[in-house]
């Protein structure tokens, strides 16, 4: 027996090391309709699981529940939105890829103008739920097994990403301050990994980038009218760093262009808006991750600019059944 224990625990140690991928950013799900954080698409072992608990405040002249990002000039909106989903990677065609679904909940309330009508609201209740579908197209396979993970490294990686919103969420025609969107929208991508330097836990640096492009179906009752938005391109970039082996940070920016809303044939104005963050991750144990992060509007003294602040903090609760043997095994040795 003694031999048998002798080799199984750096082997043991070395499934351990690998569990605590699980509870990397890759797992969760975006944190607003149109952000997305850093690190969510690196790739961990096939089969893992995760589970996000999101929790944002928000202020601006835009309704943060609604991905198009309609600026309202004048409007002011204040918002705690909470979020709770579901990951899971798995291998297909042997690359790499990942599901999620996640569901958005909370209150919004401020003072909007539409159609020459002053509107002081409050609404709360559930969101639109969304389908996210990503596949990696260029860069190493699935990681099938633990010999698999300890030799991945991103490289340089490309992927394929899909989102869908259902619009079931809770909405009210007699009035535009609404947490459902009461319309079909979603948004294709190309999610882009550049590794900087070695692949070594405390020294792994990144350069991300996703350019997206979001497409939406028609609002025709929104407060008795019908509003056309045309699509909106998204570009969000982020330089990640290691800090530690559990903690990492992150120099985030996004650009908004398009999304011109039509409301009964008037047009507003076409997104052009920059915003820039900061972002903290640290990994409290092998299931366990905690980020924070703050991001704000930076072009946006015009009236009709986009005017948003957010702070977010997350946990991502994340396992996958093989390490979770594993150390049951370690803890009955």
């Amino acid at each position: 027996m003694k031999n048998d224990k002798g080799p199984m625990k750096p082997v043991a140690w070395l499934w351990l090391a690998v569990a605590a991928m699980l509870a990397m950013g890759a797992l969760c799900p975006p944190q607003t309709p149109a952000q997305v954080p850093a690190r969510f698409y690196w790739k961990t072992l096939s089969g893992a699981n995760a589970v996000p608990l999101i929790v944002e405040s928000l202020s601006g002249n835009t309704n943060p529940f609604d991905p198009a990002h309609t600026v309202t000039p004048g409007a002011s909106f204040d918002a705690t939105m909470a979020m709770v989903g579901y990951a899971k990677t798995f291998p297909l065609f042997d690359r790499a890829a990942l599901a999620a679904i996640i569901l958005p909940m909370g209150r919004i309330s401020g003072e909007v103008t539409v159609a020459g009508k002053t509107f002081k609201q409050s609404t709360n209740g559930f969101g639109d739920p969304m389908l996210e579908f990503n596949i990696n197209l260029l860069g190493p396979p699935a990681q099938k097994s633990i010999p698999d993970v300890l030799r991945y490294e991103p490289g340089f990686s490309i992927d394929l990403l899909a989102d869908l919103a259902f619009p079931i969420g809770d909405y009210d025609s007699d009035q535009p301050l609404n947490i459902g969107q009461h319309r079909w929208y979603g948004r294709l991508g190309l999610p882009i990994i550049w590794q900087l330097g070695p692949w070594v836990p405390g020294k792994r640096m990144t350069l991300e980038f996703l350019p997206a492009v979001w497409l939406f179906g028609d609002n025709d009752d929104y407060v008795g009218q019908r509003m056309e938005t045309d699509p909106m391109f998204q570009l969000d970039a982020h330089l990640t760093r290691d800090l530690t082996e559990h903690f990492w940070g992150s120099l985030d920016a996004s650009w908004y262009y398009g999304g011109k809303a039509t409301i009964n044939g008037v047009s507003g104005e076409k997104r052009d808006d920059f915003g820039v963050g900061l972002t903290l991750g640290y990994q409290i144990s092998k299931n366990l991750n905690l980020t924070v992060s703050y991001k704000s509007t930076v072009n946006d003294n015009a009236r009709g600019d986009l005017q948003m602040d957010v702070f977010m903090v997350s946990l991502v609760f994340g396992w996958h059944p093989i390490i979770e043997g594993m150390q049951r095994l370690k803890e009955g040795e």
